[in-house]
């Protein structure tokens, strides 16, 4: 039986919010430059692949060349330095920028969505007492979740409680005052 309006049948479709995710959890994190870091990695790639194909032709077709090999050899890999090189140091670069980050109350874990070596996205899972912060601040590297770094700006967190129980703050600190004393006296 589905109930009426006025004669007229209404249906409750009950879809998942957007920031729900059924096998994630709820969405706590987008970062603002998901599509930035895939377009830069994307164009570098394809120059690349591009270059691979058409250095060999414009060299037979155009006739450059040079008498030395040794010259050859450096121009050649000085070409394959920079077609190898700025894929790569991209990749390492990026990829610990975290584009998505999805948080499940129930068993307190999170999901990072990263983009992998060949551009898909790629589920990171972690709990919250995996977190680890690094000791010294590092440029692309906001906290380790178990050996991975992550990149995030606590900018965008539209619930800074959510950035706060990530990182650990929410805790309470406790402090062994007999661990203090004779950490000085070691000293």
């Amino acid at each position: 039986q589905v109930p009426s309006f006025q004669g007229v049948a209404v249906r409750s479709l009950c879809t998942p919010s957007p920031h729900e995710h059924p096998e994630h959890g709820r969405l706590v994190y987008k970062g603002n430059l998901a599509k930035a870091v895939l377009g830069v990695r994307f164009f570098s790639y394809s120059t690349s692949i591009f270059n691979l194909f058409m250095m060999p032709y414009i060299m037979l077709k155009t006739g450059i060349g040079f008498e030395s090999l040794l010259i050859q050899a450096a121009f050649y890999g000085l070409i394959g330095f920079f077609t190898f090189v700025t894929p790569v140091t991209l990749h390492v670069l990026t990829k610990g920028y975290v584009i998505r980050l999805y948080y499940k109350d129930e068993m307190d874990t999170y999901t990072a969505i990263t983009y992998n070596a060949i551009l898909a996205e790629k589920a990171t899972v972690f709990h919250q007492k995996d977190v680890k912060i690094p000791d010294i601040t590092k440029m692309f590297t906001t906290f380790y979740a178990k050996t991975k770094s992550m990149l995030v700006n606590p900018t965008l967190f539209p619930n800074p409680q959510d950035y706060n129980h990530l990182m650990g703050y929410d805790k309470s600190f406790f402090f062994n005052l007999e661990e203090e004393k004779e950490a000085d006296e070691r000293k």
